[in-house]
């Protein structure tokens, strides 16, 4: 198996690895206000996140820049609560003024740049010196993005199901996805604390 195979499928199954929920917990979060025909704002949304959690990836891997790896942890369910307060505040997506999209972007980006850190401190655990860091990066970045495309595609096609098929209420639905990242959001924040 080459190495860039391995860290690929490393990637992939980093993300939709039920042990890692707290990344899919937020990806559902993320694009819990959204829907299916709204793909571009999707899109921008989850390329401002990719091009956050990949700088800090990188950064962190080449050990240019070193956080405790516990202040990622209890920041990753922070943004999580952050995220799903966002929406359970917002009347519905298509209220939003043009404006505090860009700020949700922004926001996603940011917030990208500590689940890229929370990433780095996995795939550290795994190199070794013979290992090309380099390949090993962009592989497992580009499994990542793979993992985060099923859990987008699988939300919204729930989404779709629930909205279009089932007729719940588009509120009804973000406040189902929103408050469960919220609950399970705030169990970690305690556990990072008490645990």
């Amino acid at each position: 198996m080459s190495l860039f195979y391995l860290y690929f499928n490393v990637g992939i199954h980093h993300i939709l690895d039920f042990d890692a929920y707290d990344h899919i917990l937020f990806i559902s979060t993320l694009i819990a206000v959204y829907q299916l025909k709204q793909w571009r704002k999707i899109f921008i949304l989850i390329t401002a996140f990719t091009i956050g959690h990949a700088t800090t990836l990188a950064l962190s891997t080449l050990n240019i820049i070193d956080i405790n790896p516990w202040l990622v942890e209890l920041l990753i369910p922070i943004t999580i609560i952050i995220t799903a307060i966002s929406n359970i505040t917002t009347q519905t997506i298509n209220t939003i003024h043009q404006r505090l999209y860009y700020i949700k972007y922004i926001t996603a980006m940011v917030f990208g740049l500590i689940h890229g850190l929370g990433f780095s401190s996995y795939l550290k655990s795994m190199l070794d010196e013979s290992t090309s860091i380099t390949q090993a990066l962009l592989a497992f970045n580009l499994g990542i993005e793979i993992g985060q495309i099923v859990v987008v595609i699988s939300i919204l096609s729930l989404s779709y199901l629930f909205i279009n098929r089932w007729k719940v209420l588009i509120r009804e639905w973000n406040l189902v996805l929103s408050g469960a990242g919220l609950g399970v959001a705030i169990i970690l924040v305690l556990e990072r604390f008490f645990g």
